[in-house]
């Protein structure tokens, strides 16, 4: 591992942005050029103590979880992204259809629908980053590890994601997630990843069983979202989603369904989500 070499980058990369750059506001009276130290930690979710030992050539050398998360809060291209990896030895991970990393430009443009709930998911449904609204809206994804960071898993194994739809929605949003899923699988027909997916999926659901063998096929764009918010109550939403070139990743942008008092409500949820965030525990996208 280069232990000074990982300090000189992440150093001159941090002083490279400004917190507008990452979606912060700017404050006052900065001493430095660039994000702050404390900053860099809050967006990569770890302690800043344990970002400054590693500013400061200390510490164990960082897993890959740690990589992924700083190279998401410093912005980086792929190209630095895989640098990165390098400088701490390990193997910079590969393959653009299993590629995780959510680059600056799909970033910024979270980062910038301030207003409006957005996330960026894989083509699997993993959650990869959320902006504050989504976050609102749906829950902080942010703390879930494995299994748990993707809808249809989440939607097929455990009752209580449900709890924030109506449940005359759930059989139809239950085949969409079934008929999407079908559309990856034939796309990226005999990737281990998705044939390992689809086949836990098969073992723990007899739900998803059962639709999967129906063999419906669609490409979830654009889809309307019923939400039973705790604090605002029924949502109504229309989810748009825009796809990376590769369709490795996905862009899912809330937007208030017209003729509704949607737009109402989620303007109440920006003001008091100040003070409540919403439980993570029965969520789904």
């Amino acid at each position: 591992m280069d232990r000074s070499g990982l300090a000189d980058f992440l150093r001159r990369r941090r002083e490279q942005l400004t917190p507008a750059d990452v979606g912060l506001p700017p404050g006052v009276r900065r001493r430095t050029p660039g994000l702050r130290r404390d900053e860099v930690a809050l967006l990569a979710g770890m302690s800043t103590d344990y970002y400054t030992r590693l500013e400061q050539s200390r510490g164990p050398r960082p897993s890959t979880q740690v990589l992924a998360s700083l190279a998401r809060a410093l912005r980086f291209s792929s190209d630095e992204r895989d640098h990165l990896y390098h400088l701490c030895d390990h193997a910079a991970p590969g393959g653009d259809l299993g590629d995780k990393h959510v680059g600056p430009g799909l970033l910024h443009v979270l980062a910038k629908l301030d207003d409006t709930a957005a996330t960026v998911i894989t083509d699997l449904g993993e959650v990869l980053v959320q902006n504050r609204m989504h976050t609102l809206l749906l829950g902080d994804l942010g703390n879930r590890r494995g299994m748990q960071r993707y809808y249809a898993w989440r939607w097929f194994t455990e009752p209580r994601s449900r709890s924030m739809f109506p449940e005359d929605d759930w059989d139809r949003l239950s085949r969409n997630h079934v008929a999407d899923l079908r559309a990856t699988a034939a796309r990226r027909s005999g990737d281990a990843d998705v044939t390992e997916y689809v086949r836990k999926l098969r073992s723990a659901s007899a739900e998803f069983e059962r639709l999967w063998n129906e063999h419906e096929v669609a490409v979830r764009v654009a889809d309307t979202k019923r939400i039973l918010h705790p604090q605002v109550g029924l949502i109504d939403t229309i989810c748009e989603t825009l796809l990376t070139p590769n369709a490795a990743q996905r862009l899912l942008v809330y937007w208030p369904r017209p003729g509704t008092d949607a737009a109402d409500k989620l303007d109440l949820l920006r003001v008091i989500g100040t003070q409540t965030l919403v439980s993570t525990d029965d969520i789904h996208g």
